[in-house]
């Protein structure tokens, strides 16, 4: 979808500020976001791709306030609410609702670790071949969907050439909206620096975005 949330090659932003030595969390309340939505996660009511969709759903004066973990609690107090682990009234009240269930955790505390170090693979085998093979030139379909996509807007429109074959992946544009993992390949494709951003750019750089295969056409 398109919103404020993808902000790849805006301008006017003002330059990234790289801290130095920066901690993996600023204040305890951010680690305390970051364990409440793996420990949320694993009752298995939504998925990567619909949490990234949830963002993007902050109203935009609120995303541009907000910082990182910010985002993330806002995105798990609404996917809380929209698969009924909480309520709403539960969530104004910070108390249990009367006579409601009490869940039983799936997530122990001597799981964590191991937990963290498997991560989760969006890989997939299947049987289809790859459209497109390397050196290739392909363009990135100039397409504005009104729900989850990866595509990111500077690069639609554009042209380039398929620099090498990631493999097979789930799809997240219908991952997000529980259409199925609709798995595809994925070509990281190189983009010229003065393709994506003019002449005003480097000839000597370039871009290398993965895409999926429902975002290319051949050239």
């Amino acid at each position: 979808m398109n919103g404020v949330h993808d902000m790849g090659g805006m301008q006017g932003t003002g330059p990234v500020q790289a801290e130095n030595s920066e901690p993996v969390f600023h204040e305890r309340w951010e680690a305390r976001t970051f364990a409440l939505n793996v420990a949320m996660g694993t009752f298995g009511k939504w998925n990567i791709d619909a949490g990234r969709h949830e963002i993007e759903l902050i109203p935009a004066a609120e995303y541009l306030r907000m910082s990182y973990y910010e985002k993330w609690l806002e995105r798990l107090v609404g996917l809380l609410a929209k698969t009924g682990l909480v309520s709403r009234a539960e969530l104004d009240s910070g108390r249990p609702d009367a006579g409601s269930a009490k869940a039983t955790p799936p997530l122990s505390a001597d799981r964590v670790p191991a937990l963290l170090a498997a991560g989760s693979l969006a890989s997939r085998p299947i049987e289809s071949p790859a459209r497109f093979q390397v050196g290739q030139r392909v363009r990135a379909r100039n397409i504005h969907p009104l729900g989850h996509t990866r595509l990111p807007r500077y690069a639609r429109g554009k042209v380039g050439t398929i620099d090498c074959l990631r493999g097979a992946y789930v799809f997240p544009d219908s991952n997000a909206h529980f259409w199925g993992e609709q798995p595809q390949h994925v070509y990281s494709v190189r983009f010229p620096a003065r393709e994506l951003w003019g002449e005003q750019a480097s000839a000597r750089d370039a871009v290398y975005i993965d895409m999926w295969d429902d975002y290319l056409e051949p050239v």
